[in-house]
């Protein structure tokens, strides 16, 4: 069901938007949200630890599910039972959605107290107050993800001749070496979201200008152009170089296929490098992470956010959802968080001593491409489009990367898709 459903399906069953509320010392907070694979647990549990140690009962509801569909849906269904969670993973877009909906409270008071404005990119600043730049705040930002990674087993790497791909050619080149030795060259999941990484990724390969018109502004020229024809044939090749067991495989365990020396590269956003360290795997040594082949310079953007519930009878945020609100910005929580997390804090000034190399690459990367214009919204993890938009180029890729449909096909069905309301 889709936000703009909800409160009529509210006002049918006569229910209103609310959740058990004890107020002030000792408030129960309900949270969901889908981290539960292992860097993923490790990084939330700082937040519960943190909320615990103030005085309030925290209270999990983690929905398994890459890329929280599933979490969606639980969601929905617990607004319109009239029981929503006191904060719950929303990102991008759909921040809006629910704000337009009005059952959600402003965070106003920690934002200024805190000054996010000044201490956020701009970029992100807007997402966080629903669209608008000047507008109320919603949601509270944890960390910045990168999206455009490629993860390659150095071991592997090394036997395919130990030079990172930095084009499709050599991509493909690398990946022939690693099979004529015997291993794996993709690790890929099966799942419609994992789907959508890949082909935004190869969009993105054509530069942050084509990646901006097709994603972004879904102009009809650049959807249908020889661009992206060439998009879909490089994904047909690179699916040349996946094994047979992919379909359903979570995210997470294709990651592990390259961290057990089962594979050796894996197209992910640095969220699998949570992985790697929790399996004690140092950069550069045990693996190489880069951007994906032909995306140096821009940076495909995912940034997870918290939105809060209204409590029953309340029309503003309970000292908890504050509370919440304020640690999730902390510099020594966003830290923390990303160091588990894999990702870099979204909060401007926070020391990257702690971080690896990865991640400071990662920041690097991101200041030059908040610079040179190529800081570009990812579709395929809710930043760029709305929930059925995306959906509507998610079957479209799928499709075609479950099948054997012509990439002319293909083309013509994206060009549809993209004219979803």
């Amino acid at each position: 069901m889709k936000v703009r459903a909800i409160m009529a399906a509210l006002a049918a069953t006569g229910l209103m938007v609310g959740a058990s509320a004890a107020q002030a010392a000792g408030e129960s907070l309900e949270v969901l949200h889908w981290w539960t694979s292992g860097g993923e647990s490790k990084a939330i549990g700082v937040l519960k630890d943190d909320m615990t140690k103030q005085g309030y009962t925290w209270k999990d509801f983690a929905v398994a599910g890459g890329a929280g569909a599933a979490a969606m849906t639980a969601l929905r269904s617990q607004v319109i039972a009239g029981n929503p969670p006191s904060a719950a993973q929303i990102k991008g877009p759909l921040i809006k959605e629910w704000a337009d909906q009005d059952v959600l409270v402003d965070i106003n008071s920690a934002a200024k107290s805190e000054n996010w404005q000044k201490n956020l990119p701009p970029e992100i600043d807007t997402i966080m107050r629903a669209g608008k730049k000047d507008g109320d705040y919603y949601a509270a930002p944890f960390s910045v993800h990168r999206v455009n990674w490629l993860y390659i087993n150095k071991a592997a790497l090394d036997k395919a001749g130990g030079k990172v791909p930095t084009t499709w050619d050599e991509f493909f080149t690398v990946a022939d070496k690693m099979k004529a030795a015997g291993i794996m060259p993709i690790a890929m999941g099966g799942q419609p979201w994992q789907d959508l990484t890949l082909w935004e990724d190869v969009v993105l390969s054509q530069g942050a200008p084509f990646y901006k018109k097709a994603i972004v502004d879904l102009d009809q020229a650049t959807l249908t152009g020889p661009q992206m024809h060439k998009v879909f044939d490089t994904v047909r090749k690179i699916q040349g170089y996946f094994d047979a067991g992919r379909n359903g495989r979570d995210w997470n365990l294709a990651t592990a296929m390259v961290i057990n020396n089962k594979a050796g590269m894996q197209f992910m956003g640095d969220w699998a490098k949570g992985e790697f360290a929790n399996a004690n795997k140092k950069p550069g040594v045990d693996y190489v992470c880069a951007p994906v082949p032909g995306t140096d310079k821009a940076y495909t953007f995912n940034v997870d956010s918290f939105v809060f519930f209204k409590e029953k009878g309340q029309d503003k945020a309970t000292a908890g959802q504050l509370a919440l609100a304020k640690t999730i910005m902390s510099p020594a929580f966003q830290e923390q968080f990303s160091l588990y997390k894999g990702s870099i804090p979204v909060r401007l000034g926070v020391s990257m001593a702690k971080f690896d190399d990865c991640a400071k690459k990662s920041y690097a990367d991101e200041q030059t491409a908040l610079k040179a214009g190529g800081y570009v919204p990812s579709l395929a993890h809710g930043m760029a489009q709305s929930d059925a938009v995306a959906g509507a180029i998610t079957d479209v890729v799928t499709k075609f990367m479950n099948s054997n449909e012509s990439t002319d096909d293909a083309i013509k069905a994206l060009a549809n898709a993209a004219k979803t309301k």
